[in-house]
C-alpha cells in the first residue's frame, strides 16, 4: 500500500528535526508534525534560553570582581526587559534556522496536534496523512503537582517571559533545572528561596559536589527550605502566599515550579493503537526504539531514557539510520557527560563513588579541593572540587566529577577520557597545562 510518506515524525524537537534530516538525505519521504514551534523545550524554552540568562546573570559577579583586577565600573545597573527580549530574538533567530533545515532538506513541516489514528496514520489540525513509519519525538513538559492553588505558579516555559524581574521567588525543586534559576535570579538581584521535601538537592549526582554548591549557594544569599511540604498556593493582592503542612507560610511574587518533567503523551491516541507505556507514564521501546507497536517508534525525552538532548539528537540519528539508511546503529548510553549551569556549575561523567562501589567493591578515590586563582585575586572563598574514581583492580577511572568555574566546558575532554577507559596512570603520565584549574585533573596523587 502507498503512502503519503515514508516516515511521518510527531515532534519538531531536537531527536524529531534530526531523525527527519537524516532520514530524508537516505531518501525517504518525510514530514513532521509540530504543535508549537520548530525547534522543541531545548531550544524555545530549555536549555539555550537558560544558558543565555546564565551569561546574562555572570555579569553581576564579574563586574564586582573588576575592581580587585584595576577596572573601575561605574552607574551598574541591570534591564531585565533587556536581557529578556534580546534572548527571545535569539531564540526566534533559532526557530528560522531550525525550520530551514527541514525545508533544505525536503521536509514537509505539518503545523498543528498531532493523533495517531492507526499504525500507519496520523491526523493533524484535521487532515490525515499516512505513513510507512511513525516516529514520536513529543518530548517532555514541566511537571506540576496537585495542590491546590498550583496553577498560580508558573513553570520553566514561563519564566523567561516575566514581564518584569521579581522582587521575591520561590523555586519549588531542587534538581538542576531549579537550582540553575536559583543562580539566575539570585545574581540578578532577586530574593530567592528554594523549597524541597528532602533534605538533599540534586539527588543522584556525586554528594560531595551536591553537599559544596548547598554551601556555596547560601553563603550567597539564597535561602533553603528543606524537608518541607506545600500545601496549597494562596493568591494575594500583593503577590502569593505559600501554606506548608507545618503550618508555616511564606509570602512571595513568583513561584516556580522545577519539580521535574513527565513526557507528553496526552491527547497522542497512545491507547487507540495499543502503544504501551512503562511504569513512569513514559513510551516504553526496544534497544531499536520501537514501540509495541511495530510500525510506531519513539526517541528523546517521551521515552524517558536519558532526558538530555544530545542524547535525544543520538537516538533520532541512530534510529534514522536504521530505518532508512540500511545502519545497523544504536545507542550506547555509557559514560554520558552532564552539567548543572548553577553558580558554579557542575560537570560529570561515569560513575558516582557510590555507584563504583556497589559495582567494583575496591575503588581508589582522587580529590582535588582548591580555591580558583581568579577567585583568590577577586577575594572570593569559593572553592572548586575535583573527584576522580577509579576501578582499584583496572586502574580504569570510572567517574569524574567536578564543581568549579568552567566545570562543564573542562567535563568534556574528561568524558573522552572516561568513555575511552583511560586509567589513572595514564591520566599522571600526561603533562599539566599551567596555570589552569584543568591541570588539576592529571595532579591527583
Amino acid at each position: 500500500m502507498a503512502h503519503d510518506f515514508d516516515l511521518l515524525v510527531i515532534g519538531a524537537g531536537s531527536g524529531g528535526v534530526r531523525a527527519s534530516r537524516i532520514a530524508a538525505g537516505h531518501g525517504a519521504k518525510v514530514a513532521v508534525a509540530e504543535a508549537y514551534r520548530v525547534g522543541g523545550t531545548c531550544v524555545i524554552r530549555g536549555c539555550v534560553p537558560k544558558k543565555l540568562l546564565v551569561y546574562g546573570a555572570h555579569f553581576a559577579e564579574d563586574l564586582d570582581d573588576a575592581r580587585r583586577f584595576g577596572w573601575t565600573i561605574e552607574g551598574k545597573r541591570f534591564d531585565w526587559a533587556t536581557l529578556r527580549d534580546n534572548v527571545a530574538a535569539e531564540v526566534d533567530r533559532l526557530n528560522g534556522l531550525y525550520q530551514n533545515t527541514l525545508d533544505n532538506n525536503r521536509v514537509t513541516t505539518l503545523l498543528g496536534h498531532a493523533r495517531i489514528i492507526d499504525p500507519h496514520t496520523v491526523e493533524v489540525a484535521g487532515t490525515r496523512h499516512t505513513a510507512g513509519k511513525i516516529l514520536i519525538a513529543s518530548g517532555a513538559r514541566p511537571f506540576v503537582p496537585d495542590v491546590p492553588g498550583a496553577e498560580h505558579g508558573i513553570t520553566s516555559n514561563e519564566v523567561f517571559h516575566l514581564p518584569e524581574l521579581p522582587r521575591r521567588m520561590v523555586i519549588a525543586g531542587a534538581g538542576y533545572i531549579a537550582t540553575e534559576f536559583a543562580g539566575v535570579f539570585h545574581e540578578l538581584g532577586t530574593d530567592v528561596t528554594l523549597i524541597n521535601r528532602s533534605d538533599t538537592i540534586l539527588r543522584g549526582w556525586e554528594p560531595a559536589l551536591a553537599d559544596r554548591l548547598l554551601q556555596i549557594s547560601v553563603a550567597k544569599g539564597i535561602n533553603f527550605k528543606l524537608n518541607c511540604r506545600l500545601e496549597r498556593v494562596e493568591k494575594l493582592e500583593t503577590g502569593l502566599r505559600l501554606h506548608f503542612t507545618d503550618g508555616k507560610t511564606l509570602e512571595t511574587d513568583v513561584l516556580l515550579w522545577a519539580l521535574g518533567r513527565v513526557p507528553n503523551i496526552e491527547g497522542l491516541g497512545l491507547d487507540d493503537v495499543g502503544v504501551t507505556l512503562n511504569e513512569k507514564g513514559a513510551i516504553a521501546v526496544d534497544a531499536d526504539s520501537r514501540t509495541s507497536v511495530p510500525s510506531i517508534f519513539a526517541v528523546g525525552d517521551v521515552t524517558d531514557r536519558v532526558q538530555l538532548t544530545p542524547v535525544a539528537i543520538r537516538e533520532g540519528h541512530a534510529f534514522a539510520d536504521r530505518a532508512f539508511g540500511n545502519r545497523a546503529t544504536r545507542v550506547d548510553y555509557g559514560a554520558i557527560p552532564s552539567a548543572v549551569f548553577s553558580n558554579p556549575p557542575l560537570g560529570s561523567v561515569g560513575m558516582t563513588e557510590a555507584e563504583a562501589r556497589n559495582a567494583f567493591g575496591q575503588v581508589r578515590v582522587f580529590t582535588a579541593d582548591f580555591r580558583p586563582m581568579k577567585n583568590v585575586l577577586a577575594g572570593r572563598n569559593e572553592r572548586a572540587l575535583y573527584k576522580l574514581i577509579v576501578d582499584a583492580s583496572t586502574d580504569r577511572v570510572v567517574g569524574a566529577h567536578m564543581i568549579g568555574p568552567d566545570a562543564p566546558e573542562i567535563l568534556q575532554a574528561v568524558a573522552i577520557a572516561v568513555k575511552a577507559g583511560l586509567t589513572k596512570a595514564q591520566f599522571d603520565d600526561t603533562m599539566a597545562l599551567h596555570p589552569t584549574m584543568s591541570e588539576e585533573l592529571v595532579l591527583m596523587r
